[in-house]
């Protein structure tokens, strides 16, 4: 099993401390790129597809990196629909 597998394998298990760091990984391993907005965007920040121009947009979660249940769940959903 590969370390993106088994990423995968965590993401899909609903972790209550799944990592940004670790969904960055996922996403890069899936084509996407992060978008970095500048300055002014906040927390705000955005994963680019350009193979199948699809665009996941959610917020940083802070002040740990921890990201929430149903950011999971949205970000799972939007994948699906993508046919990953």
């Amino acid at each position: 099993m590969t370390k993106q597998e088994k990423l995968l394998k965590r993401f899909l298990s609903k972790p209550k401390n799944f990592r940004y760091d670790e969904l960055r990984k996922l996403l890069r391993g899936f084509g996407y790129s992060e978008i970095k907005s500048g300055k002014t965007s906040g927390s705000q920040t955005v994963f680019f597809n350009k193979d199948i121009t699809h665009i996941i947009r959610l917020h940083k979660p802070h002040p740990q990196r921890i990201l929430k249940r149903y950011q999971l769940d949205l970000i799972e959903e939007d994948l699906e629909k993508k046919g990953f």
